[in-house]
């Protein structure tokens, strides 16, 4: 895999973490799989509303189940110029909060490990999964070092993006910014362009739920990833 030579960011695919069978993580009214489709498609609006020209393609636009493999290959077969993941988050610990954004990488700590574990675990609801997943266990550590080898070439430009989401989402939003991660996503390795996975909020926390159940709050972290994303075009496009 080698970076795009034409330096266009002209295709972009957003996923909604989770769906259907799969409510995802919950805090105590709220479910991932709802949030992340609804700020998902807020995002997507925002692109296609004021970057003309740019071709949105959503992995899921109502609460359907999709495999990992399948919004893999949904990115890798639109030829996409970014991948973006809307997931959010949960602990043990209900006074945590804040926004962290994912490259693919080596997990640098347990709490990284854990967030990956989860979101990889979903792999389990999948018929054949020990094949269809090239026999990688969630569960096992030597499945999560496999990671390790295969950074990606497309990591450096992963990282631009990511820092642009979490110094919207700090600066712009005043959110509490956790930073940029690294760490085993199954559906980060498997994509053939850069990509990231933002964690937009931890439900587990009472006043952050309540935050991305309101509309306004959906709208502004939204806003803070369309933004990130115009500035992110406008940086790899200056290139040409």
């Amino acid at each position: 895999m080698t970076e795009r030579a034409d330096n266009v960011v002209d295709t972009v695919v957003i996923d909604a973490g989770h769906g259907g069978k799969d409510p995802g993580t919950r805090g105590v009214s709220l479910k991932e799989k709802d949030v992340a489709l609804k700020i998902a498609l807020k995002v997507g609006s925002y692109i296609e509303k004021n970057i003309p020209g740019v071709k949105v393609v959503y992995t899921r636009k109502d609460d359907r189940y999709i495999a990992l493999d399948e919004r893999a290959a949904i990115a890798n077969k639109n030829k996409a110029d970014l991948f973006i993941c809307i997931h959010a988050n949960a602990v043990s610990k209900p006074e945590i909060y804040g926004t962290e954004t994912y490259v693919m990488g080596l997990h640098k700590s347990v709490g990284n490990l854990d967030v990956a574990k989860r979101e990889n675990s979903v792999i389990l609801l999948d018929d054949n999964y020990e094949e269809r997943y090239e026999g990688f266990d969630p569960n096992s550590p030597e499945s999560n070092i496999l990671f390790s080898i295969a950074q990606g070439a497309f990591q450096e430009s992963s990282l631009k993006f990511a820092e642009k989401v979490e110094t919207e989402f700090k600066g712009r939003l005043g959110r509490r910014s956790h930073g940029v991660k690294q760490a085993g996503f199954w559906v980060l390795w498997r994509t053939a362009m850069p990509s990231v996975l933002i964690e937009v909020g931890f439900l587990t926390n009472q006043k952050e739920e309540k935050f991305l159940a309101d509309d306004a709050g959906q709208n502004l972290i939204a806003s803070g990833i369309y933004r990130a994303f115009k500035d992110y075009k406008t940086q790899v496009e200056s290139i040409n």
